[in-house]
């Protein structure tokens, strides 16, 4: 499987891309069957010829085929196979072929289960989506072909970043472009409805499953990659606020409001326009990410690229792209019909509050992470936006967004009273109570006592939402449980989502309690933290694969008795001249114990080594919370309802729809 294989069955994939893009919307315009049919046929082929480009790749990478210049820049014989594989997306090029393939992959799955959609709209969103993939693949060709050649071709490779040699980060980005990619076909739809001039309750229908997809492995993928922050960079952090990380932040949170908003469609037919925006907007905050990390325009630790032409490229797609459906989007909505009207106390008054608050602290993080470089292009400034300003930017609005998500689920639709539902919800509002009183003693600071309340309120409204429908302890149990294997399975999956938020911002509360250390001991030194005492007791040089580490042996014990014994290292990459931490983690489930060894100092006779300390409490449940939501979005995926029995559209006046 030679590169020009691989280059060659890119370009055929370009060209399936661009006839998908060309010959289905004509057909769709034109009500030509003939040409609407070649749409799933099409997208087929293109996800056929991507796979080989890919496989390709994947295989000069496992070779160790140094005539490839991408192959030369970021791999080496002594490189582990795991890596070879994960490494082909490691870097620039891998990724945006990754990307275009997943795109691809999305483009064939709505051809696959597409097929109770009429024509038309199929055909549409399925040319919607090749014309998105085939601006992906023109820039492969072009500014990042993966396999360019170099002559002579080099013995060994020059090996990857180090910091990416780790199984996290090898497997976050497949997962987190999946969420990226995914939300396309959102925005494909509402590209097709925009040229159809027609929202309904069928439409929000089928947009609902590819939106909930696709924030779930968003929510995986961010999870991932923090995760991987965690315990790879040794910092004892999760989260910094780095602009690559907030570019995956952004589209999650304006998803969630697409995810919202789509029900109101799909109950209502309301919120028809917003909806329609909301997909436009999430999928143009996907690709405003792409361009970030690969224009050079942010120095992150995340950051691949930094080529003018590449970023003048994707600036160029972005323009296309974002400026085409928001021009179509001011042309077009206007002509789409109002929905049903709704109280404002009401399920439909409690999702518009949703995405109200959903999209301000979208905004917010746009605006903190765009201002700097705006400033240092416009004006010549360098400034930073940091922590301190996004805390006390979103939280604020958060609190609220988690008081009215134990209220929304149990509204009625229309119009609503309130005293009825809060009186279901007493059980809650108890046990928020005893949060808030046990916060005040246990917590300090006023916004993380504030974010604990809430995180339990909505723990608990979303227990009690479930325990009311299926009349626990109002009814026998028998007839419970036979209540909660009719329930469908969404209900489930949405309250486990709501639940996961609770748990993570619990666990984000109470690491704001989190104790760290940073001291310079001898071995057999005893420090005392947090109740624990951690005792370094040996450092020894172990050599890795393509590595030497450093490996220390910490000892932490609690009065006395043995709680485990840590080995964090320090490793040596000398191809790439760079040194990374292995972090050492003991988890019970409700806190970490967090080493890391740093630099030796002193003479090999009395030396001396840097030790970071970290006692993090309720650690593990910031992503046990990210687990436990993507899962409740699977399982709102199997439900039959948001796969099938979607309702049949009437067909637009004056016309007959294509079936």
């Amino acid at each position: 499987m030679s590169p020009e294989l691989g280059r060659f069955a890119l370009a055929l994939a370009c060209v399936f891309a661009l006839a998908q893009a060309i010959l289905p919307l004509r057909g769709a315009q034109k009500r030509d069957r003939r040409l609407m049919a070649l749409a799933p046929g099409l997208a087929v082929g293109q996800l056929l010829a991507l796979v080989a480009a890919f496989a390709c790749l994947v295989n000069a990478a496992v070779t160790d085929d140094f005539s490839v210049a991408n192959i030369v820049e970021n791999s080496a014989v002594s490189k582990p196979l795991l890596y070879k594989i994960t490494g082909v997306w490691g870097n620039h090029e891998g990724s945006i072929l990754l990307w275009a393939l997943i795109l691809g992959i999305c483009g064939a799955a709505v051809a696959g289960f597409g097929r109770n959609l009429p024509s038309a709209l199929r055909a549409r969103v399925i040319a919607v989506l090749g014309g998105v993939a085939a601006g992906f693949e023109l820039f492969c060709l072009t500014t990042s072909d993966p396999f360019d050649r170099v002559w002579p071709a080099p013995l060994d490779g020059q090996g990857m970043n180090p910091l990416l040699q780790d199984p996290g980060l090898a497997f976050h980005p497949p997962v987190l472009y999946t969420g990226y990619v995914g939300f396309a076909v959102p925005f494909a739809f509402a590209i097709a409805a925009l040229i159809e001039g027609r929202v309904d309750a069928a439409w929000g229908r089928w947009v609902r499953p590819w939106a909930v997809a696709a924030w779930s492995f968003l929510t995986l993928g961010i999870a991932m990659g923090s995760w991987w922050s965690y315990y790879v960079l040794g910092w004892g952090g999760y989260w910094f606020w780095d602009p690559v990380e907030n570019a995956s932040l952004i589209p999650w949170l304006s998803g969630t409001a697409l995810m919202h908003s789509a029900i109101v469609v799909e109950k209502r037919e309301a919120l028809k326009i917003w909806t329609v925006l909301l997909a436009i907007g999430t999928f143009s905050f996907s690709l405003s990410g792409t361009f970030l990390v690969r224009s050079g325009i942010l120095n992150s630790v995340h950051a691949f690229a930094q080529d003018p032409a590449r970023g003048i490229f994707i600036l160029a797609l972005l323009g296309v792209v974002i400026g085409g459906s928001l021009v179509l989007f001011a042309w077009r909505a206007p002509s789409l019909t109002t929905g049903g009207l709704f109280a404002p106390v009401s399920r439909e008054g409690a999702l518009v509050l949703n995405n109200v608050l959903l999209c301000s602290l979208c905004a917010v993080v746009l605006t903190g992470t765009m201002y700097p470089p705006f400033m240092s292009l416009l004006f010549g400034k360098t400034i930073s936006v940091g922590k301190p300003f996004f805390d006390a930017a979103t939280i604020p609005l958060a609190i609220p967004l988690f008081i009215f998500m134990g209220f929304g689920p149990m509204l009625p639709w229309k119009r609503a009273q309130l005293w009825p539902v809060m009186k279901r919800l007493w059980a809650a509002a108890l046990a928020t109570l005893v949060a808030f009183s046990v916060s005040i003693f246990g917590l300090s600071g006023v916004l993380p006592i504030l974010c604990a309340t809430a995180a339990v309120w909505v723990i608990g409204s979303s227990v009690t939402d479930i325990a009311g429908r299926i009349a626990l302890f109002k009814a026998p149990l028998a007839q419970s449980f036979q209540r909660a294997r009719n329930l469908p399975r969404a209900v489930f999956g949405t309250a486990m989502a709501h639940a996961g938020v609770g748990v993570t911002v619990l666990g984000l509360a109470a690491m704001s309690q989190a104790q760290h250390r940073i001291v310079e001991v001898h071995v057999g030194q005893t420090e005392h933290m947090a109740g624990y005492d951690w005792t370094l007791t040996g450092v020894k040089m172990a050599p890795g694969p393509n590595y030497m580490a450093m490996e220390g042996t910490i000892e932490i014990r609690r009065h006395g008795h043995l709680v485990t014994v840590m080995h964090p290292s320090k490793r040596s990459f000398n191809a790439q001249n760079q040194t990374t931490t292995d972090v050492a983690i003991h988890t019970n489930g409700l806190s970490d114990l967090y080493g890391v060894i740093g630099d030796k100092h002193g003479t090999d006779a009395d030396p001396t080594y840097v030790l970071r300390l970290h006692y993090n409490p309720l650690a593990p449940w910031m992503w046990f919370g990210a687990l436990i939501m993507a899962f409740g979005g699977a399982l709102s995926l199997s439900d039959r309802r948001m796969r099938v029995g979607a309702p049949r559209r009437a067909p637009l006046a004056g016309t007959v729809a294509a079936q």
